[in-house]
């Protein structure tokens, strides 16, 4: 039984050897090779290997997201979280596509994670999910924005007297030559009308 147990110990010492280590993760590239996300959706010529394609898509998506949610990773793994998703999600979208040219059939239900991302206005097409949405800088845009919505909503028609309230006599023009730079202009303009005139 010694003998047995030292044989089985040195064979276990074997497979960890780097080498070995380096061929089976070499057999296994070449395995899985052939079954590698192509990186156009395009050059993708079956149904079946594109709605798998999009599946593993949704699932990195899915695995992403919630491992956005923790707030603890810090704030340069969560931008890269973020990035990853949004990278993921236009992805997903070209597959979409393609499934569509090669005959398949999508529901157009907005799935879970679309309404999950949070997206500002200046940014189409780039979404905030979970913790990123409270990252310095995007907080900020994001309260920014919903207060000039709250303003908007709040300000939306004015009565004339909110209107004539915040009109001063400058607005008729009453106190233009106080300064006396007008006048001059004035008599310039007055002085090169007259000549083209006489002319």
């Amino acid at each position: 039984n010694f003998k047995l147990l030292i044989k089985m110990a040195r064979n276990a010492e074997k497979a960890q050897t780097l080498f070995n280590r380096w061929q089976s993760f070499k057999k296994d590239f070449h395995n899985e090779s052939s079954n590698r996300r192509p990186l156009l959706a395009s050059e993708c010529t079956s149904l079946a290997e594109a709605e798998k394609f999009r599946r593993e898509i949704v699932r990195d998506i899915t695995k992403k997201i919630s491992a956005i949610q923790n707030a603890s990773l810090g704030e340069h793994r969560i931008r890269e979280y973020n990035d990853d998703i949004n990278k993921l999600m236009r992805q997903r979208h070209y597959w979409e596509i393609r499934i569509r040219e090669l005959g398949g059939n999508l529901s157009t239900a907005k799935k879970f994670y679309d309404v999950e991302g949070k997206e500002l206005p200046g940014a189409p097409g780039y979404r905030y999910y979970g913790a990123a949405k409270d990252l310095p800088g995007v907080r900020e845009l994001f309260a920014e924005f919903e207060d000039n919505l709250i303003s908007k909503k709040n300000n939306t028609k004015k009565s004339r007297a909110d209107l004539y309230k915040y009109i001063t006599p400058d607005y008729y023009g009453y106190r233009d030559e106080d300064d006396g730079i007008l006048l001059i202009k004035e008599a310039e303009r007055e002085k090169e009308l007259d000549l083209q005139t006489l002319e």
